[in-house]
């Protein structure tokens, strides 16, 4: 391969990784917008980070193709991207971390609005079976307190 094909995709590969920084920072602030509208119960702010997390995962996606591409033809480029390539995980992980989080507030969320409908309906939560169709059936205490 040419020194001058070399030096393209190297370049490309590094613009590629720059692209790819920048999104998983946009990333981490969404994911801290996310966070920030669970805690405060905002479900605009939710719906709005939601979509932001879907097209940055895409738009990241999309980069991860362009660089698998340009490292499988230049083993050069991609010896020379690693130490970028490396710090990229770091920040990846701290994405998949923050993300974890989140989830878990979404599952603290969900189990406190179980209880309240639990304690509403009179229905045990944590106790029922699921029927045939896919339906959750909940055991019943002898008194409701509220009818809905």
């Amino acid at each position: 391969m040419s020194p001058n094909l070399q030096a393209e995709l190297g370049a490309t590969l590094r613009t590629v990784l720059d692209e790819m920084s920048a999104t998983i920072a946009q990333l981490i602030a969404v994911l801290d917008e996310e966070s920030e509208a669970l805690t405060s119960a905002d479900a605009k702010a939710l719906n709005r980070s939601g979509e932001a997390k879907q097209m940055l995962m895409r738009r990241l996606e999309q980069l991860d193709v362009e660089r698998l591409h340009l490292c499988s033809t230049s083993a050069e480029a991609a010896s020379q991207a690693e130490p970028a390539w490396r710090e990229l995980l770091k920040s990846l992980a701290t994405c998949r971390d923050k993300n974890q989080r989140n989830g878990a507030l979404v599952g603290q969320r969900l189990t406190q609005v179980r209880r309240a409908l639990s304690v509403l309906t009179g229905t045990d939560a944590q106790a029922g079976t699921y029927s045939p169709s896919g339906a959750f059936q909940g055991t019943h205490r002898s008194v409701p307190l509220v009818q809905v």
